[in-house]
Formats: structure tokens, C-alpha cells, sequence
């Protein structure tokens, strides 16, 4: 990201530069055609960055830490240069020591080195934690290649699925979601495919990530649905609409990807902010130029709150999410330590029901300007599944 007083931390660790590579990798990651530059991004009143003993919440019947760890950035960033392996595999044990348990990954990430990476990196501690993946995009299984379009065809899945366990090193997926729904595919086929795949013991739960409402009902009724993920944050709120009532409705937990806001959140784009080229942020028209200024009010609302609760405009983002429902796990990402840290610091943050009132009340008056995602992204999501014949 450029910014036009050109300003770097001279600590190397400035959240401008460490959240490049999340949005980045988000964008690659639901475009199917993008080049490889693209393919790479209960709580107790606590200190910023203490030593975690993570609460734990529960998606569905799955029991999994309070905040999870994305890590879709960390074989690729955002300059196309590749993070160190060892600090990646440093990160992901750190976050087990401090008391996370719930990584989540995707074949679509990398293609398929992200997987590898999670796989060496939780070994020692395997059967500790949590694993969630992802299946649904149209790659190549022998060379990691982002073939046009979406394939969830049954037979492709239960291949996907042996190519995940090879690099995850392991014999089971504790989640699994399909990653966009497939508008060739009854939902019903690849519950279907699921299904026979828990049968023989390698998948344990299963989910949808950024489905149409009638998909997730038809699918739960099919193979019962552990949990949701979509895009969710104090930027996009759109899952209140229906989503999350429906998952509430149902018992099926919520997972929050971009749950700050690719960066908005943390204070790290202000007025003045440009974006590099490629960085799918300069095509999201909610970080135009026209819009950054109304759209800093949010900002300066949690820059005002993060000093009355001293705690960082990050954790006070995350706390909010955690304090929607009991049911719903933020996953942010990072390849910086300090950020890992603080974030899983989000744990630690509480919220009085007449500090969550009086914040809510002062977000209302907030309104946010743009578009959540390109339209090139956004034709994935909210897809209803063909009925089956």
C-alpha cells in the first residue's frame, strides 16, 4: 500500500505494510483467473499482549478457541515475495502456546502450499486442535493450477479431499466447507459427497462459506451444518440481515473471515491512503477516495473507544464480533508476531452491556459508502445451489 506522505514504520512491524498481504490473498483467493501475483490475505478485562489462556466457544457441536488463526498469507505476500517458513511455522506454534486451537485454511491458498505449511507447522500438536479447510474452486490437483469457474462435483471433492490430508499431514479435516457454492451442483450432491467422506472417518463437520440462505437450509437438512463463514466486521455487517439469524435458527456457528476489515479496522488507511497496483482494495469502491472520508468515521469511533478501554483499535473490533454471540469465532490473519499476538489479546477484552449499548448506538449513526467487494468477487457469493432433479 502507498501511502501519499509516503510514511513507513521504522520498525518494520506498521500494520500498513503487514496487512497488504491479507486482502490481497482474500481477493486471489475468490477469483479463479487471477494471475500468480495475486495468488499469494466470555471475556475477562485483560492487558494488550499477556500470555493467553484462550476461552473457548462452540460452532455447532465442534469446540474450538475464541479467536482463530486465518493463515491464507503465509506462503505469498503481497510484494509476491515469500514469508520465511520457519517464522510462518513460529506463528502458527506461538498461537498454539497462547491457547489457539483453530486454524483455517484452504486448497485455493497458494494453491495448496498454504495447506502444506499449516500441515508442518502444527505437527507436534495435531491432535490439540482444530483444522478447517476448504474445497469448491476449479484447480488442477497435480499442479496447483486455478483452471476457470468452480467444480464441487462429488467425485472431484473426495480427490480434493485426499490431496488435503497429504499436505495437512493428517488422517482427518475437523472442517470442511465448500468455499463458494457451485451453481452446477445440487447442494444435496455434495452433502452427498461429504457424507460418504465422514463415513470413512477423514472429514468430522462440515460447512458453507458465503452461501445463499436456501443453500443453507437445504444443506442442513441434508448432512447437519457446523458452522457458516463469511465476511463479517464492524465494515461489512451484512450478515445481520439474515445469515446469522438463520444460524441461530438452526445451531450453526458463524466464522468470521476479514473481521478487520482488511485492514480498515486497525487504523492502518486513513483520508490520505492510495493503494499499490494490484492491491484489490484500489478496486473496492468502499476505499475510493470519495468514500474514505465518511467512511473514516468508523475509525474514529474505535480510536475513541480503544483509549477509554486501552486496548488497540484491532482488539476492540474483534471484542465486538465475540460479542454478538456466543457462537460466533473471528479469524484474523497476520505473518507478524506482534499482530498474531494482539489480536488473540481480543480474547481478553469485555464489554459492559451499557458500554456494548452506548457503543452500538454511536455505530448506528455511522453510515458506510461502497461496495464490499468487485463485482467480479461479490458474483460468488450468495449463490443458491441448482435444485436437484
Amino acid at each position: 500500500m502507498n501511502n501519499e506522505t509516503n510514511k513507513k514504520s521504522t520498525d518494520g512491524l506498521n500494520r500498513r505494510d503487514a496487512l497488504k498481504t491479507s486482502v490481497l490473498i482474500a481477493g486471489a483467493a475468490l477469483l479463479p483467473n487471477v494471475s500468480n501475483a495475486f495468488s499469494v490475505s466470555s471475556h475477562i478485562e485483560g492487558d494488550k499482549n499477556t500470555k493467553n489462556d484462550l476461552a473457548r466457544r462452540k460452532l455447532g457441536k465442534l469446540d474450538v478457541s475464541s479467536v482463530g488463526l486465518g493463515v491464507q498469507n503465509i506462503s505469498r505476500t503481497y510484494q509476491t515475495t515469500i514469508p520465511t517458513r520457519s517464522e510462518m511455522h513460529k506463528i502458527i506454534r506461538t498461537a498454539f502456546e497462547n491457547g489457539l486451537t483453530f486454524y483455517d485454511a484452504a486448497e485455493a491458498y497458494g494453491p495448496h502450499e498454504v495447506e502444506r505449511i499449516l500441515g508442518e507447522g502444527v505437527a507436534p500438536f495435531r491432535d490439540k486442535i482444530i483444522i478447517a479447510t476448504k474445497f469448491g474452486w476449479n484447480i488442477d490437483q497435480e499442479t496447483g493450477k486455478r483452471n476457470p469457474g468452480l467444480n464441487s462435483q462429488p467425485e472431484h471433492i473426495k480427490v480434493v479431499v485426499e490431496g488435503m490430508l497429504k499436505r495437512l499431514r493428517t488422517d482427518r479435516i475437523d472442517l470442511l466447507y465448500q468455499h463458494r457454492v457451485d451453481p452446477a451442483v445440487p447442494i444435496e450432491d455434495v452433502a452427498g459427497a461429504v457424507k460418504e467422506l465422514m463415513k470413512q472417518g477423514k472429514v468430522l463437520n462440515w460447512g458453507l462459506s458465503e452461501p445463499g440462505i436456501e443453500t443453507v437450509r437445504r444443506a442442513h437438512k441434508e448432512l447437519p451444518l457446523t458452522a457458516i463463514q463469511n465476511e463479517y466486521s464492524l465494515l461489512w455487517r451484512g450478515p445481520e440481515k439474515a445469515i446469522i439469524p438463520l444460524c441461530e435458527e438452526l445451531g450453526i456457528g458463524f466464522v468470521c473471515w476479514s473481521p478487520l476489515g482488511v485492514g480498515f479496522l486497525t487504523g492502518a488507511i486513513d483520508t490520505n491512503t492510495r493503494f499499490a497496483q494490484g492491491d484489490i482494495r484500489s478496486i473496492e469502491s468502499r476505499f475510493a477516495p470519495e468514500n474514505l472520508s465518511s467512511n473514516s468515521a468508523l475509525v474514529a469511533l474505535l480510536k475513541k473507544w480503544s483509549v477509554q478501554k486501552n486496548v488497540t483499535a484491532a482488539q476492540l473490533s474483534l471484542a465486538w464480533l465475540m460479542a454478538q454471540k456466543p457462537w460466533i469465532v473471528p479469524i484474523p490473519g497476520t505473518t507478524q508476531m506482534p499482530h498474531m499476538m494482539e489480536n488473540i489479546g481480543a480474547d481478553k477484552i469485555q464489554f459492559s452491556t451499557d458500554e456494548l449499548k452506548q457503543f452500538n448506538t454511536e455505530l448506528a449513526k455511522i453510515e458506510i459508502y461502497g461496495a464490499r467487494l468487485p463485482d467480479a468477487v461479490q458474483v460468488f457469493s450468495d449463490v443458491e445451489a441448482p435444485v436437484k432433479k
